[in-house]
């Protein structure tokens, strides 16, 4: 046996062991593709496919296709055959087949990948309650949740900004970032009573942007293992979220309250893995809100016909309401109130749409034929399907001018806008930064509701142009300084 061992770990071991697993991935790129299948892309490089092209310039590269190939194509990408639908009226096609289109495989695959949760895909009852409770991101539930998120961005700011009358400056990403943690944690979870709060929230900041960062490695195909400390990070911040120490925090929100009723019955109150639940919850609520915070002040600060607009808007809303700014003044907004801020919440819409990359990506549990208005394709079973949004967002049919920034696009006549129309045809989704279908963002509602309540008056410095480098947000290359004053 140990001769065995040395011959397979000497030179020419691994030279056959190298030239086999090239062989392997030779014969997974062999594939072709079958009569009435999409057109498939596969590219040069085995098991990789096109996945260096598409990473200098998703949108741009998936653009190519569509008008080589037209608006359903297929490609390897990263060891995956991935079947784009890129024309916004074929997206229904995903919810009309959703037992041979499911998203649990892929979600409970990426949760075991990301925040080490294995008993989602062995149960899927437990998944189905937790998917239940999201219902309390909405109706009066949010309104509860509104009322505690206004509560403590007026703390958060009191702290950060109205206790020094000078100019204070911060790079905007990190700002954000510091911001919507903090508030959002202390909504979620409630206030810490064991200790040092300040000191606790900062360090669990600090690891959960450690643990972000990585993200993108976490879901790919590569061992956690060799992603340097990033076990530990995840681990630490697990073991922060435990329902141990969960128990530490006073006036947790409902749905927290519910999640962990609902844990504990198919957990011991003790296992780990709570923790890594509650952590893909705060991740889920935390990591797109801050990029696209950042972006919609941004575009503000960028735009001052934007910024006047929406205080003029803010200002008349307080003054009908008999409320007043500033220090030592209370404001109270009703969802309804928040609802009629119509250039702020276009401010908002804008920004995702120029700035979101989200995508709704299915598993093939079967070999499936599909109806579209062009005609019949065939999808395999074992690939993957994938509507980007993204795409429709950009497309100059739809929105003009769609690489400007346009404060009012999705105003009319001082109201909302709801109505787009591709050539003639009016479009049902011509907006899904949150996705749509089993996978639409459960806390979309509590999302853009909270973007309506971070309104923040700023000075803008060197703000530099939109850079294109794709996270689940465009992130900024760039740093991007921001000066702050009381008012």
């Amino acid at each position: 046996m140990g001769g065995l061992e040395l011959e397979l770990f000497s030179l020419p071991g691994l030279v056959l062991a190298t030239a086999l697993l090239l062989l392997a991935l030779c014969l997974r790129g062999r594939r072709t593709r079958r009569a009435g299948e999409p057109p498939l892309i596969k590219g040069w490089i085995p098991y990789l496919g096109v996945t260096l092209k598409f990473q200098k310039d998703p949108l741009g590269f998936l653009k190519s296709l569509q008008k080589q190939h037209g608006d359903i194509f297929t490609i390897l990408l990263g060891g995956k055959y991935i079947t784009f639908i890129l024309d916004p009226f074929q997206y229904q096609l995903v919810m009309k087949n959703q037992k041979q289109l499911s998203f649990r495989k892929f979600g409970n695959k990426l949760s075991e990948k990301t925040f080490s949760i294995k008993q989602m895909i062995h149960n899927n009852d437990m998944d189905d309650e937790l998917h239940v409770v999201y219902q309390l991101l909405q109706g009066k539930s949010l309104d509860i949740l509104l009322e505690d998120l206004m509560q403590n961005i007026k703390q958060m700011f009191e702290v950060q900004l109205l206790k020094t009358t000078n100019w204070k400056m911060a790079q905007l990403l990190t700002f954000c970032g510091t911001m919507i943690f903090d508030i959002t944690f202390t909504t979620l979870h409630g206030k810490f009573l064991a200790g040092d709060s300040t000191k606790y929230i900062s360090e669990l900041r600090e690891n959960f942007f450690k643990f972000d960062d990585k993200f993108s490695l976490l879901a790919s195909e590569i061992p956690i293992e060799l992603l340097g400390n990033i076990k530990s990070v995840q681990q630490k911040l697990i073991k922060c979220l435990t329902s141990e120490k969960l128990a530490e925090f006073k006036g947790s929100s409902e749905i927290v309250q519910k999640r962990q009723e609902i844990l504990e019955k198919y957990y011991v109150r003790e296992d780990f893995e709570i923790g890594a639940h509650h952590l893909a919850f705060l991740w889920a609520s935390v990591a797109n809100t801050f990029p696209a915070m950042f972006w919609a002040m941004y575009y503000l600060l960028r735009h001052p016909e934007a910024m006047a607009a929406v205080r003029d808007e803010i200002d008349r809303l307080l003054q009908s309401t008999g409320q007043k700014q500033g220090s030592g003044f209370s404001i109270y907004l009703t969802r309804e109130q928040l609802d009629s801020l119509v250039y702020l919440e276009s401010v908002i819409f804008e920004t995702f749409r120029l700035c979101s990359f989200s995508g709704t990506i299915r598993v093939i549990e079967e070999d499936l034929t599909l109806s579209s208005e062009t005609g019949n394709f065939c999808l395999r079973k074992g690939d993957m399907l994938c509507v980007l949004p993204a795409v429709t967002h950009t497309d100059p049919e739809i929105f003009e001018a769609p690489e400007e920034f346009r404060f009012d696009r999705f105003t009319e006549d001082g109201k909302k806008k709801t109505t787009f129309f591709k050539g003639e045809r009016k479009i049902k989704y011509y907006l899904s930064p949150f996705g749509f279908g089993a996978s639409k963002c459960p806390g979309r509602f509590f999302a853009v509701q909270g973007k309506i309540l971070e309104k923040l008056k700023g000075h803008q410095k060197n703000l530099s142009k939109c850079p294109n480098f794709i996270h689940l947000f465009l992130i900024p290359a760039k740093v991007i300084s921001l000066f702050l004053k009381k008012w």
